[in-house]
């Protein structure tokens, strides 16, 4: 992939020529970014918290597999409870997204902040499809269906991450920088 260099003035900074699926502002390369709307002490608290439901909600796909190969019930027991505080984590982490997606302009003006939003909410319901199916026997509806919706959900979330580092590093939402403005 061919990259090109900016100058700007703390030095060159390096951006992938890619088609016009990823809208790229030169303007925000050199210019400031804008401060989350949900920080504590100037630092942002959505990218804080986005582990817990990525890392919580991904590994069900590995619980399943493991149900899936070996049939002990120790998976099914380990995925049910990763969905439940899965779901929990990514609720919260929901409602700061949702403060910057409404409160920063240059987030909604973006298909980064779009996409982000969409293959979230896509992630989020299939993992509450998921927890209600299995609640009560967690091992009756992991395979076929709940390993499908688990990894599903990853890839989901796998893609919903690239959109939201789009939003930080290449649109610079939730940077602080030296003359750092909240209007767009």
């Amino acid at each position: 992939m061919e990259t090109h260099e900016h100058q700007t003035q703390s030095g060159t900074v390096p951006y992938p020529n890619l088609p016009p699926l990823i809208d790229s502002r030169e303007t925000e390369y050199r210019g400031t970014g804008i401060t989350s709307s949900v920080a504590i002490f100037g630092h942002p608290i959505h990218p804080v918290i986005v582990i817990f439901p990525i890392a919580f909600l991904s590994g069900v796909a590995g619980t399943d597999l493991g149900y899936w190969l070996t049939q002990d019930f120790f998976w099914a027991r380990a995925g049910i409870w990763l969905l439940g505080v899965g779901v929990l984590s990514a609720v919260a982490a929901a409602i700061t997204g949702m403060a910057d997606f409404i409160n920063i302009p240059r987030v909604r003006q973006r298909r980064a902040g779009w996409a982000h939003i969409a293959l979230n909410a896509g992630a989020l319901l299939l993992s509450i499809i998921n927890f209600g199916l299995r609640f009560g026997n967690p091992a009756d509806r992991i395979l076929p269906l709940g390993l499908i919706l688990s990894w599903t959900v990853s890839v989901l979330l796998m893609a919903s991450g690239w959109f939201g580092g789009e939003l930080m590093f290449r649109h610079k939402v939730g940077i602080v920088g030296p003359g750092e403005t909240q209007v767009e």
